[in-house]
C-alpha cells in the first residue's frame, strides 16, 4: 500500500481502495485474549547488545531437512549494513532436546562481512515430522537463544491435522508487534506462513495511519542501497516480539511489493524514480540480496535462476505453493499508460510461474491444494459486468469484459492470467483449492467463481481466505475514524456488489490460524485490540471453513 506519492489513477492503489471502500463484518462474538509476554520465550536469550542480538530462526521445513538462520554482531561497530568487522566462525547444532546435548547435526559456517554477517544452514538428514531444537554459538562461548522447529510428515504420511499461523503486512512505524507476541505464544502450530511485507521500504513518515509514527524507522530515508534494505531488516529482527515468533516454529515466507518498493512491477515500481533512485534493476538487487540474506527461506531452482516461487508437501493431506507476484508481473494498468486489465498479453505471474503453478495444481495428488498468494485473486469488481447482456455497453465505454475493478495491483489487473488459472482448475476438475493471501490489510472469506456476474450458477473452482496486516494501515487508520464505523458501511457493499465475497473486515489488525484436516480447512481471524499498544490483547472476531469437496466458504465454530 502506498501513502505517496500517489499514481494518477486512484483507482489502482490499495490506498485508494481502502479510501473508497471506507470494514467491520460482524463475526463471532469476541473473545479476548490477555496480552501475553515474550520473556519466558526469550529467558535464555543473547542481550539486546550481545553477538546474537538480532534472533534466530527456522524455516522451510522438508520431511528431511530445514533451514536455520542467525546473525551474528561480532563487534560493536559490525552493525546492519555497516560493511564492516571481522569474519567469525559460527557453529550450530540440531538437537531433540532443548538443552542441545543429544546432537543429530552440526556444523560450523562463516559469518562474513560480505553476507552482513548473516548466516544461515540447509540442514538435511532428520526424520519426518519430527520437532527439533537448534541453536548457535561463537568460539569465544557467546550463545544464542535456543529455538524449536519441525520437519514436515512424509509425502505418502496420511496426516490428521495441521495448523498455521497466517501473517502479512507489517509496517514498524504504524504500530507494535504484538500479533507477533500472541503467536508466539500460541503451542498449536506447526509453522508460520507469511504472505509478503516482512518489511516497508519507505522514509520514516511515508506511510502510517491515525496515530502518526508510532516509533520510527532506521534508516530514516527510503530504502534504495543495499546498505538501506540491510539495515531495515536488522530493525526488524530486532524486535523481540517478532524474535519469539520465530523462535517458536519454522517460518514459510514469500515478499511482495515493500520488500522492494510500493507497487513493484518487472522493470520499475511506482515508488522508484530512476532520475533520483538510479535503475530499478540496482535496486531490486540490493532488496532481493538483502532478503535471502535475511530471510530463513531456501530458494528454487538452480543458482542461474534462482526463484522464490516454490512448493511445499506435507504428507497425503496438503501441498503448498507459494507465489511470486512480484518479479515477472507486466505493470500495473493505469488511465494514463493505456494498458487494459484484460490483456491477454498481460501476465502477474510470468510465463514460467503460470505453467509451473497450474502444472502443479492438476497434478497434485495431496488433497488440499494450498497457494500462498501475496495479492488477492477473487474478483472485487463494481459491479460485475455480465458480458453476455452487457457487452453493448462495456463496449461503448471501453470498459473491460469482467468489469471495473478498482485496485489493479491484485489479480483483478490482470485478467487473462486468472482466467487461464481457473480455467485450469475448471477444465481438470480439480477440487479442494484454497488461496491464502494477504497484501489489502484486512480479512476476506470469499468463493472464486468461474464467472462473478453468473454466480453461483457458473459455479466455482477455489475458495479464499485473506488475512489482515499485522500493523499496516486500513480503512480506520486512513480515514482517521474509530473501528467499525466508516469501514462498515464498505463492507456491506462489497459483500451487496460481489456475491462470491462472504465475509470483509477492512478496519482491523492481527493474523489467521489456518487448519487443514482431510474434513475441511477454516481460518480464524484474530484482530488485536490496539496496535499502538505494544501490550495489546487479542480477539476471535470470525471463524470461517471450506468443506472438502465444496469449493465453499461457509461461517463457522472457533478451532479448539
Amino acid at each position: 500500500m502506498s501513502e505517496e506519492p500517489s499514481r494518477p489513477d486512484p483507482t489502482l492503489t490499495r490506498r485508494h481502495f481502502l479510501q473508497a471502500s471506507g470494514v467491520a463484518a460482524a463475526g463471532v462474538p469476541a473473545t479476548v485474549a490477555a496480552a501475553s509476554s515474550v520473556t519466558d520465550v526469550l529467558a535464555h536469550a543473547d542481550p539486546g547488545t550481545g553477538a546474537f542480538r538480532h534472533g534466530i530462526a527456522s524455516g522451510d521445513p522438508t520431511p528431511d531437512a530445514v533451514i536455520i538462520w542467525t546473525r551474528v554482531t561480532p563487534t560493536p561497530q559490525a552493525t546492519p549494513g555497516s560493511g564492516v568487522g571481522p569474519d567469525v566462525a559460527v557453529r550450530w547444532v540440531v538437537t531433540t532436546d532443548p538443552e542441545l546435548r543429544s546432537v543429530v547435526r552440526s556444523g560450523t559456517v562463516l559469518a562474513t562481512v560480505a553476507a552482513d554477517h548473516t548466516v544461515k544452514a540447509d540442514v538435511a538428514g532428520l526424520a519426518p515430522a519430527t520437532t527439533y531444537h537448534y541453536g548457535f554459538s561463537l568460539p569465544d562461548g557467546r550463545r544464542s537463544a535456543t529455538g524449536t522447529t519441525r520437519t514436515a510428515p512424509a509425502a505418502t504420511a496420511d496426516v490428521a491435522r495441521l495448523r498455521f499461523g497466517v501473517a502479512s503486512c507489517a509496517n514498524w512505524e504504524s504500530g507494535y508487534f504484538a500479533a507477533y507476541r500472541h503467536l508466539a505464544a500460541r503451542r498449536d502450530l506447526d509453522a508460520v506462513i507469511f504472505l509478503g511485507d516482512y518489511i516497508y521500504e519507505y522514509r520514516t513518515g511515508g506511510y502510517t495511519g491515525k496515530y502518526g509514527v508510532i516509533r520510527p524507522y532506521e534508516p530514516r530515508n527510503e530504502l534504495v542501497s543495499l546498505r538501506d534494505y540491510r539495515t531495515r531488516h536488522g530493525q526488524y529482527k530486532a524486535d523481540p516480539d517478532l524474535q519469539a515468533a520465530h523462535l517458536r516454529v519454522p517460518w514459510i515466507c514469500t515478499w511482495d511489493d515493500h520488500e522492494f518498493a510500493n507497487d513493484a512491477w518487472d522493470t520499475g515500481a511506482e515508488n522508484h524514480q530512476p532520475a533520483t533512485e538510479g535503475s530499478w534493476q540496482s535496486r531490486r538487487d540490493a532488496a532481493q540480496r538483502a532478503y535471502y540474506e535475511w530471510m530463513p527461506v531456501r530458494p528454487a531452482g538452480t543458482p542461474n535462476n534462482r526463484h522464490i516461487y516454490r512448493r511445499l508437501r506435507f504428507g497425503r493431506l496438503l501441498e503448498l505453493s507459494m507465489l511470486d507476484l512480484r518479479t515477472y508481473r507486466s505493470q500495473q494498468a493505469t488511465s494514463t499508460n493505456g494498458a487494459r486489465v484484460d490483456a491477454p498479453d498481460r501476465t502477474i505471474t510470468g510465463a514460467d510461474q503460470m505453467a509451473w503453478l497450474t502444472g502443479g495444481l492438476v497434478t497434485s495428488t495431496a488433497q488440499w491444494k494450498v497457494v500462498g498468494n501475496p495479492v488477492m485473486i477473487t474478483p472485487t469488481l463494481l459491479p460485475p459486468l455480465e458480458p453476455r447482456t452487457t457487452a453493448a455497453l462495456t463496449q461503448m465505454l471501453g470498459l473491460p469484459r469482467g468489469g471495473v475493478t478498482y485496485n489493479a495491483d491484485q489479480w483483478d489487473g490482470y485478467t487473462a492470467d486468472r482466467d487461464r488459472l481457473v480455467g485450469a482448475l475448471r477444465d481438470h476438475r480439480v477440487r479442494d483449492t484454497v488461496f491464502i493471501t494477504g497484501d489489502i490489510h484486512s480479512s476476506w472469506s470469499c468463493d472464486v467463481p468461474v464467472d462473478a456476474a453468473n454466480y453461483p450458477g457458473a459455479g466455482t473452482v477455489a475458495t479464499e481466505l485473506v488475512v489482515t496486516s499485522v500493523t499496516a494501515a486500513n480503512i480506520d487508520d486512513l480515514t482517521k475514524t474509530p473501528e467499525g464505523t466508516a469501514g462498515a458501511v464498505a463492507g456491506d457493499a462489497l459483500s451487496a456488489l460481489n456475491h462470491h465475497v462472504k465475509y470483509v473486515d477492512l478496519d482491523r489488525h492481527g493474523y489467521g490460524v489456518f487448519e487443514v484436516t482431510p474434513a475441511g480447512v477454516q481460518m480464524d481471524h484474530w484482530h488485536l485490540v490496539a496496535k499502538e499498544d505494544p501490550r495489546s490483547g487479542i480477539r476471535l472476531d470470525a471463524s470461517w471453513r471450506v468443506d472438502t469437496g465444496t469449493q465453499r466458504v461457509r461461517p463457522a465454530r472457533p478451532l479448539v
